[in-house]
């Protein structure tokens, strides 16, 4: 029977999650120099044409619609186009165990694939052909994406009937795996592939708008209570439960954040603070529902110094992760999703469970790590080969907007010194 009010929650929270690219165009344009803040939020707008698309034609039935291939993805065929996905046989609305139509389902995941995509392009900002972005989309959505879905939340080997079932189930309550380390992962190889901006380590590349930041994180944060609430899929406690745990989380890591700040710089900036925030974000989304306040509480707090200290990262080891994208997701995405295994109400360290749930969460992590690695660095290479990634050194210097777009975002004068 039709549940309304579930059916009108998962319909705002599909609406929320889609706002959250947007704003990720915002936080990440806001970080860019100001001769690249039209390409960069360019690249999660095509993020958002790309994915939608492509989720509608297959992957759907890729991570959910499709008969199993080995655990690892369903058929694309089997509801190509959504074809069996929506209507029964009488032509009514197919729903789901709580009432609510499978069409809404369909955006709702929809959201997910794409704000993952678009996650990554932080990590390859200011260089590389949005051309060659857009097939990397529809690439790597296909082929490392729809398969991560199936293996964590479609029955897939790394499900709670998966490889490690027999020692105890994992837990992936919005995308700790299958969001922030598919994402993170794919920005550290992507970052290592494409190389370096032309001046990174040696001339200042700082953030040309820090309201634009600050702006993008709070809309973030607004966003994510439809990724991490919406994923109790339906209006009950537990969305309640996720809503919470979302807000003291990501309070505590801008504490967190800025506490390393202030004793390592001596300063509490808005970058630390809007940083911090996307951390509790990536950090209590896998731990969400699972967890109680005061655990979300700690989850946020480590997180955000976690990140703070593995942003720095980038210069000690000479990779150019431009706008943290590793920093930020693949750290706080690896320490949400271990930390479940310490702080979740049943089955924990801490709960008397034992060790067992933690060793599944450090195995699932490391296996989503290697799976999302490999497969982009076949998509970054075959790429390179092909289409090529780079821009022209004259081009990255004086502005990938004009260059890419035609456009740019401010006056020449005023870009030409950013």
């Amino acid at each position: 029977m039709l549940d309304t009010g579930a059916t009108a929650w998962m319909l705002m929270s599909a609406s929320l999650v889609l706002l959250m690219t947007p704003a990720l165009a915002f936080f990440y344009g806001g970080m860019s120099r100001g001769k690249s803040v039209l390409n960069m939020m360019m690249m999660s707008f095509g993020a958002m044409a790309v994915v939608a698309v492509v989720y509608v034609l297959w992957g759907w039935s890729m991570s959910y619609g499709g008969s199993s291939i080995g655990g690892i993805v369903a058929d694309p065929f089997t509801q190509f186009g959504l074809t069996g996905a929506l209507l029964d046989e009488s032509g009514g609305y197919l729903l789901d165990d709580l009432g609510v139509p499978a069409v809404v389902g369909v955006a709702f995941q929809m959201t997910f694939a794409i704000i993952t995509v678009a996650l990554i392009s932080g990590s390859i900002a200011e260089r590389v052909k949005f051309g060659t972005w857009l097939v990397f989309v529809a690439a790597w959505v296909t082929l490392c994406f729809f398969p991560m879905a199936h293996m964590v939340w479609g029955g897939g080997v790394l499900s709670g009937s998966g490889w490690f079932s027999g020692i105890a189930e994992p837990i992936d309550f919005a995308g700790g795996t299958v969001v922030h380390i598919n994402a993170g992962i794919a920005g550290l190889v992507l970052a290592l592939v494409i190389g370096k901006r032309r001046g990174f380590g040696s001339e200042p590349m700082r953030p040309h708008n820090l309201p634009f930041v600050m702006l993008g994180a709070a809309l973030l944060w607004f966003g994510w209570f439809g990724f991490n609430a919406g994923s109790a899929f339906t209006a009950d406690g537990l969305a309640g439960l996720a809503w919470v745990n979302t807000t003291v989380a990501t309070a505590s890591a801008i504490l967190g954040w800025l506490a390393v700040e202030r004793i390592r710089d001596g300063h509490y900036t808005s970058l630390g603070a809007a940083s911090g925030a996307v951390a509790g974000l990536v950090a209590i989304t896998p731990a969400a529902g699972s967890v109680g306040p005061a655990g979300a509480i700690a989850i946020g707090a480590l997180s955000g110094a976690a990140c703070a200290l593995a942003v720095a990262l980038k210069h000690r080891f000479g990779y150019d992760d431009s706008l943290d994208v590793v920093g930020v997701h693949l750290v706080g995405g690896l320490v949400g999703t271990v930390l479940i295994g310490v702080f979740a109400t049943e089955g924990s360290l801490l709960s008397g469970g034992g060790f067992n749930l933690l060793a599944v969460q450090i195995l699932v992590a490391v296996a989503a790590m290697v799976f999302a690695g490999a497969i982009t660095l076949v998509i970054a290479l075959a790429l390179k080969a092909t289409l090529g990634w780079r821009v022209t050194e004259e081009e990255e210097v004086s502005g990938i907007d004009f260059a890419e777009h035609g456009e740019t975002a401010y006056e020449a004068s005023v870009s030409a010194t950013r």
